[in-house]
């Protein structure tokens, strides 16, 4: 086996070479023999990894600044990372989308799961949000920018370079135009019958959550000719998507009034701005008063940031859940629907869903959970990767 001249690192003697033989796409600290040349290292070189016995294993990006010192790139240890690598990596995320969309609006690439460790892109037509959220990436910037035009054809790339990821990564927070220019406004996205605006340069993330697209869908089938409550709702969401399907009105409460004032754009563009009403307020006041004004709801949708972000905030993020269910359920009239999401990585599925039966208990209401809902098939989950999984979606009939 004829590998090409990569610097090599090597796992501890304690390290479990199988876990990366059976696809672990990271490998930590702790379990690489961190010697004077390997901590010499740039943030993202590309090396040669072996196990103790120097039987390579994989090609990795090394970060020896991060707890996740080097992410899994290629298996074939004879390969070269370079723009025909990306390109192949790229072209077979986009066979996928192209087969899944009828129209370019999708998360292209989801990282790990797709292959390019760290790497987030979202595309909006002829423009790709790129989030190079780990250093390799921020490394092979411009091969990656070329690769990404090569393949999709698209004009404009931009970079985001928002996140905590990146901070961990020892990476800059400077958002840039990498190739085109940056549009002067916030680019209509249709999706699910309705128009939302994204702004991709100033909005979070890359300016839309294209995740919840499956969990939007389900939720409008609830939503006919209903009164909705879209809470945490940034550009309109959900609320949009239950309009879209024909609900009787929606009300969207966010903390941001660029969000709500986008969400109130895409209702203007469907013809539906007669029947959204925006609130900008912190979301566990808005319910609070909600309830005390006696309103009441057919569909309930909570969609928070990320209470649970790591382990160390898992208990307090689970308390966070459990009252947006508690101060939410009263919201919702008999028979109604209640819908709460989370997007935290560490609080997994079961005890997501504690946390809400609780709440909605303690509320004084009952109901059965109709449906769970996860992230669409254009943000994959890396089957070894537990944090790939982390958007859920509960529905309740109460």
């Amino acid at each position: 086996m004829k590998t090409l001249p990569y610097p090599v690192i090597r796992l501890r003697p304690t390290a479990e070479a199988r876990t990366i033989r059976h696809g672990a796409p990271w490998v930590f600290d702790n379990e690489i023999v961190a010697d004077r040349r390997t901590r010499a290292l740039a943030p993202g070189t590309i090396a040669l990894l072996e196990d103790h016995d120097r039987v390579p294993l994989a090609l990795v990006a090394v970060n020896p600044t991060s707890r996740i010192m080097a992410r899994v790139l290629e298996r074939d240890v004879t390969a070269r990372i370079d723009h025909d690598w990306l390109a192949a990596r790229l072209a077979r995320a986009l066979e996928m989308r192209e087969r899944l969309y009828d129209a370019p609006w999708y998360r292209l690439v989801h990282a790990e799961a797709d292959g390019l460790p760290g790497v987030v892109i979202d595309r909006f037509d002829d423009i790709a949000v790129l989030q190079p959220n780990a250093a390799w990436a921020e490394a092979l910037l411009p091969e990656l920018v070329l690769a990404l035009q090569a393949v999709t054809g698209v004009a404009t790339v931009l970079k985001n370079a928002s996140g905590r990821t990146r901070t961990l990564e020892g990476l800059d927070d400077a958002s840039v135009v990498l190739a085109g220019s940056a549009p002067e406004a916030a680019v209509p996205v249709p999706m699910n019958g309705a128009i939302y605006m994204a702004d991709l340069m100033g909005g979070q993330k890359t300016g839309i959550f294209y995740d919840q697209r499956p969990n939007h869908v389900f939720a409008a089938r609830l939503a006919r000719g209903a009164r909705v409550l879209d809470v945490f709702s940034h550009v309109g969401g959900f609320a949009l998507a239950a309009l879209a399907a024909g609900a009787e009105r929606a009300l969207a409460v966010d903390g941001s009034e660029p969000a709500l004032v986008l969400a109130a754009q895409g209702a203007l563009r469907m013809g539906a701005s007669d029947r959204l009403t925006t609130r900008r307020g912190d979301a566990f006041d808005v319910l609070t008063a909600l309830a005390d004004d006696g309103a009441e709801f057919d569909l309930v949708i909570c969609d928070p940031p990320a209470f649970a972000p790591s382990k160390k905030a898992l208990e307090a993020g689970l308390r966070a859940y459990e009252r947006v269910a508690r101060l939410a359920a009263p919201l919702v009239a008999p028979g109604g629907y209640l819908c709460l999401c989370s997007c935290s990585h560490a609080a997994d599925l079961t005890k997501f869903r504690a946390a809400c039966t609780r709440g909605i208990g303690r509320a004084g209401r009952s109901g059965a959970l109709i449906h769970t809902g996860f992230a669409g098939p254009d943000h994959p989950l890396h089957p070894a990767l537990a944090e790939s999984g982390y958007l859920k979606a509960l529905f309740y009939r109460l």
